[in-house]
């Protein structure tokens, strides 16, 4: 009994010792170097050598492949298949009639414009640009974790242990790391944002704030043991503008916020996610709706005007696709944002795929599990490019403008920009997508019948 005892006080004790080690450690070189804004190239440090591991556990793994005859893991290209320059849907059409039609004179349909449309489904069905921007980006080699492929850690006994220290370096030393890390920012920003909204000189208030911030947006991006490499920071977003930014996981706030403060708009949520937006919102000018308020569309554009057209309040930060996109290309802008009438600065973010996958797929990962994966992915590395601000041109609507955005953050990003809505993710396809294709048609159909009478006219008058 006495000898369980003994044993009991010297464990709890090297308890006690390796947890104040911990924190102590914790405390030197992560969270003062994040408070002070600075970094010790330690991260960096740990990029490289993964980068190293990767090389050798490809070399090891192509070597593998060959010794058993195995076929190697091709990928497909992440972007869309390489086509031919699209013809016009008359001259499609034409090739499919044949010479004997352009002997009618009068528009009808034809049997053989059936083959032009199954054609054009057929090849919806095999480059499907919607689906491929909802699935997870493929890689070029294997990046040592599971989730990725699940074969490749039995190419080789050596690849095997690799895999297996690789487990244990995640979730045994930077899982429990990265969760402290997450605790303490979030504790941090819900007490000191709470005593900062306390305060009654407004000016004295928003300075703090903005520290409080950023001292707990690096701390958070530090438990993601994230890289992130900034470019062009002379158009960062100023006072009484709007940035606008691709959008692929939840943590591009945390991405952004790192580098500057934003007001975020979103919808009032419950329980801790509620705590934190209420203790935001008492130190400084966030936007949140009520359910109900959501969809009313003047009154969301009234608070963003009210919010833009005072210059003492920080640039909103807005995600206009509406839902998360898989990095690999950006798909259609919500017009909302783009009919304030402000200046916009468009933010492009591109994620390094090959330390761990930031895309979150909300119809397969709950939020819990998601952050679990990045918490236990080797790292987040990202680049962020700040574009040049842009204004509304005149004779340009909403619509337009914002394709002219979207273009732009798809050319710095190098990705593919699409047309298409993501709210495709879920929905179905509107009639109005429908309609415009058969009025395409139509005018196919009613176009050639009116150039035919032109040159009959002007036959006659000569």
């Amino acid at each position: 009994f006495y000898l369980l005892l003994i044993f009991c006080g010297v464990f709890f004790r090297c308890l006690g010792i390796s947890i104040m080690v911990w924190f102590t450690l914790l405390f030197v070189f992560i969270i003062v170097p994040a408070v002070l804004g600075v970094s010790l190239g330690i991260r960096r440090l740990y990029i490289v050598t993964l980068l190293k591991v990767f090389e050798w556990a490809t070399s090891r793994m192509e070597m593998g492949a060959k010794e058993k005859n195995q076929q190697l893991y091709k990928p497909y290209s992440s972007g869309i298949i390489a086509k031919e320059p699209p013809s016009s849907w008359q001259q499609e059409i034409q090739d499919l009639r044949g010479s004997a039609s352009c002997l009618r004179s009068e528009p009808e349909f034809e049997m053989a414009d059936i083959f032009y449309f199954c054609r054009r489904g057929v090849e919806s069905i095999m480059d499907d640009e919607v689906t491929k921007c909802f699935s997870a980006q493929e890689l070029e080699s294997w990046n040592l974790l599971t989730r990725s492929n699940y074969n490749f850690r039995h190419i080789s006994l050596r690849l095997t242990v690799l895999w297996g220290l690789g487990v244990l370096i995640r979730y045994g030393v930077l899982l429990p790391l990265r969760v402290t890390l997450a605790v303490t920012g979030i504790s941090l920003l819900l007490v000191l944002t709470t005593l900062v909204g306390l305060l009654p000189n407004r000016e004295l208030k928003f300075f703090l704030s903005e520290k409080v911030h950023l001292m707990c947006y690096r701390i958070c991006v530090r438990a993601l043991t994230a890289i992130i490499t900034y470019h062009n920071r002379e158009n960062k977003p100023k006072n009484g503008g709007i940035c606008v930014a691709n959008h692929t996981t939840p943590i591009d706030v945390i991405i952004l916020a790192n580098d500057g403060c934003y007001s975020m708009v979103g919808q009032v949520h419950g329980g801790l996610m509620g705590m934190i937006q209420r203790a935001m919102v008492r130190s400084s000018p966030h936007i949140w709706f009520e359910r109900s308020e959501v969809k009313d569309r003047h009154l969301v554009a009234k608070r963003l005007g009210d919010h833009v057209a005072d210059k003492t309040k920080q640039p909103i930060l807005i995600f206009p696709e509406g839902t998360c996109i898989n990095n690999t290309s950006v798909m259609m802008f919500k017009k909302g944002s783009f009919e304030i009438g402000c200046t916009v600065y468009p933010v492009a973010i591109k994620y390094d795929p090959r330390f761990g996958d930031a895309f979150w797929n909300s119809s397969k990962f709950g939020m819990v599990n998601y952050l679990l994966r990045m918490m236990s992915s080797w790292a987040i590395v990202c680049s962020v490019w700040y574009l040049p601000p842009m204004n509304r041109e005149e004779g340009e609507d909403a619509v337009q403008f914002a394709n002219r955005v979207k273009a732009a953050i798809a050319a710095q990003g190098g990705l593919v920009d699409l047309i298409w809505d993501g709210g495709l993710k879920r929905a179905k396809v509107k009639d109005a997508f429908k309609e415009e294709q058969q009025k395409l048609y139509s005018k196919v159909l009613v176009g050639r019948r009116e150039s035919e009478i032109k040159h009959f006219q002007a036959w006659r008058t000569m």
